[in-house]
């Protein structure tokens, strides 16, 4: 049985001290890297945890170091825009592994993008849609809303903030920003630099629901049919950042969409429609189209503009991997929800959302979690669980998954030769020994 995360490990970083441009230009204090040989290797997920929670935020990797994120993309890394912009219902149990209570994030707990904006000693990004609170943008601002596809939104869809509806907000933001640091340089304690506009990464992940809702309308040769014209606008979308500025993008493509088990639930009824491990074929093939073709336009683009640095991160293979080899990785679900209704395989019922309580056939029922997050890979039939993100992050960490000089020759994991390491069943922030070059 894996362990629940001791409180220990829930603890987030503290944001490291605040850089002025011209120092973050310079490359930033880091570790020695781990040999390949010791790169992530399958292990208890409950050790997983502890090594990366106490260990890996504690440092700024040599060029993994910027001084601000802009974040674009869906509920894979929404922290919160959804809510803020159309009052969207994530409520209880969201929430509850780390910051125990509902924090507008679609999970138990921390998606990907905490985990590297941990990594990187910056706290979570605040959504652009959300005012209440004096939000603290200075390192950057998160654009991502749960539901946006890649495409202009239709009419009649109730989710507007398509990427290129994002894109719009960051132009607006950044010359908001500098409206504001002209009145009043003090501000710059709560906005970024006008320099961290080109400094800063740009990170990008959206797509899956382009492909998600097409599939509602269409068959699958159709669906197949319209994904080069969702990667030319995805294409658009990054050329009008390159020309307001940006020159660091950071691009995962998108996950296995067959294997969440609401798609097996509406989509796999017939076993013929199935791969090896329960995925809805189908689903998958689209996946794959897209990223070939989204990873041909970024190959593109970089060609285009020689200046630009892009990092193009394999997101399916990671979550593919993932779910091919779960028991191995500690946990004990693969396609099956943690919070839903309907028991296994899939505990999945499309009439009850997770933490509902519904009339179902005459009784009364909810859909409540499960008694233990970090042993499912997913959490409410179409998002992952913060024990999966935390999996997903290391992996991403090791550089084996990325095509960019930012990660070849970085693992992003402490000194083997210091205390902090896999085969620890306790771990603390203290048993880690990192040289941090405080230039």
């Amino acid at each position: 049985m894996v362990p629940t995360l001791p409180n220990s490990f829930l603890a987030f970083p503290r944001p490291l001290k605040r850089k002025k441009a011209e120092v973050m230009e310079k490359s930033c204090s880091h570790l020695s890297p781990l040999p390949n040989s010791m790169a992530l290797e399958p292990i208890a997920l409950s050790t997983a945890i502890a090594m990366i929670s106490s260990c890996l935020p504690f440092v700024s990797p040599s060029n993994f170091c910027y001084p601000a994120i802009f974040n674009f993309g869906d509920s894979n890394s929404d922290t919160g825009g959804l809510v803020a912009g159309i009052a969207f219902p994530v409520g209880p149990p969201n929430g509850q592994t780390y910051f125990l209570k509902p924090s507008g994030r679609l999970c138990d707990g921390r998606l990907t993008i905490d985990f590297l904006m941990g990594v990187m000693g910056m706290p979570f990004l605040n959504p652009y849609l959300d005012s209440v609170g004096a939000p603290n943008f200075e390192t950057g601002c998160n654009f991502a809303t749960g539901g946006s596809t890649i495409l202009p939104a239709k009419a009649n869809f109730r989710i507007p903030f398509s990427l290129g509806i994002q894109v719009a907000q960051f132009i607006r933001f950044k010359t908001r920003v500098h409206e504001l640091l002209t009145q009043d340089k003090e501000l710059q304690n709560f906005l970024p630099l006008e320099e961290y506009f080109r400094l800063g990464l740009y990170m990008f992940d959206i797509g899956q629901n382009d492909l998600d809702y097409a599939f509602y309308l269409n068959s699958e040769d159709q669906v197949l049919f319209q994904i080069p014209t969702i990667v030319e606008e995805f294409e658009t979308g990054i050329k009008e950042l390159y020309y307001q500025g940006a020159r660091n993008f950071w691009i995962h493509n998108t996950g296995p969409l067959g294997c969440l088990p609401r798609i097996i639930a509406t989509f796999g009824k017939d076993p013929s429609d199935l791969d090896e491990i329960g995925c809805v074929s189908s689903h998958n093939n689209a996946a794959k189209l897209f990223n070939t073709q989204l990873h041909a336009v970024c190959a593109s683009f970089q060609g285009q503009f020689p200046e630009a640095s892009l990092t193009f991160v394999d997101i399916f293979s990671i979550k593919s991997n993932l779910i091919s080899n779960y028991f191995q990785l500690g946990f004990k679900q693969s396609l099956a929800a943690c919070c839903g209704y309907g028991g296994l395989p899939l505990n999945f019922d499309n009439r009850i959302a997770c933490g509902e309580t519904k009339n179902l056939n005459g009784s009364f029922v909810t859909a409540k979690p499960c008694n233990n997050t970090a042993e499912y890979v997913n959490w409410d039939g179409n998002h992952y669980t913060e024990a999966a993100n935390l999996y997903v992050s290391s992996q991403i960490l090791t550089g084996k998954y990325s095509q960019s000089p930012l990660l070849a020759a970085h693992t992003f994991l402490p000194d083997p030769n210091t205390d902090c390491s896999w085969e620890k069943d306790v771990l603390k922030p203290q048993d880690c020994e990192f040289s941090i070059d405080n230039e």
